[in-house]
């Protein structure tokens, strides 16, 4: 097993680790256990009832945190004419077609957190599939990067959109702000979060959607909060 810092062993003891909190004492606890020195990142991670494996219980999409995540984000476009000038004044970091791809393809440049692309560039950008897939980079239809929409996607990804997506253990981690953000904010970001992802249920999911959710700051200990309580108050179903 792998020893934990004194810091850390000095945040555990706040956690009462058989209790399940409310998001409001949960991400309370988050800026209580956070005693690194920076300003440590909140992530969320939800454990789902599906199966990744199976198409039809894929979990995916993405949304935009009203207080952002406090990271500034550097955004790739790949296009062409009036919509790589329209990605330009939208802020993208960089934007371009095949010359980036043999940048990223023969300098293994990577300097970059989202790729945005316009449809009619993913016959180009799809030969990056094997470097950028992996790394969660490839552009998607279902995130909002493969669009003509460029400003848009631009604007919002700068705002604080934030992607999730189940992975092969059936569990999402997406970062919802920072330990700087104060309850009220993190809250907001939580709440934003977690009703997109009760929203995406896949109809083919049997059973228990939401398994466990945990929040837990970049070097502090995970936090339980109880699933059906967020069921029952952002408004579904209840399982």
């Amino acid at each position: 097993m792998r020893k934990r810092g004194k810091k850390y062993q000095e945040s555990i003891k706040l956690v009462d680790r058989t209790n399940l909190y409310n998001p409001k004492e949960a991400l309370e606890l988050v800026e209580k256990t956070a005693k690194a020195n920076f300003d440590e990142t909140v992530q969320l991670s939800v454990r789902l009832g599906v199966d990744p494996r199976h198409a039809d219980q894929q979990v995916r999409g993405a949304v935009v945190l009203p207080n952002g995540t406090g990271k500034t984000r550097r955004v790739l476009v790949f296009a062409k004419g009036d919509k790589a000038k329209e990605a330009e004044s939208a802020g993208a970091d960089y934007v371009g077609a095949e010359e980036l791809v043999q940048k990223i393809q023969n300098e293994g440049w990577l300097d970059f957190d989202v790729v945005v692309a316009t449809p009619d560039m993913m016959g180009v950008v799809g030969r990056l599939g094997r470097i950028l897939g992996p790394k969660g980079l490839m552009p998607n239809p279902k995130s909002g990067t493969v669009t003509f929409e460029v400003e848009k996607a631009v604007k919002e990804i700068k705002a604080g959109k934030v992607e999730y997506r189940v992975d092969k253990a059936g569990i999402i981690n997406v970062p919802i702000g920072k330990v700087s953000f104060g309850i009220d904010k993190l809250i907001e970001n939580f709440n934003t979060i977690m009703e997109a992802i009760i929203k995406a249920k896949p109809a083919a999911a049997k059973g228990k959607y939401l398994r466990n959710v945990v929040v837990s700051s970049t070097m502090g200990p995970g936090i339980k909060i109880n699933p059906q309580q967020l069921v029952d108050s952002l408004g579904a179903k209840k399982e």
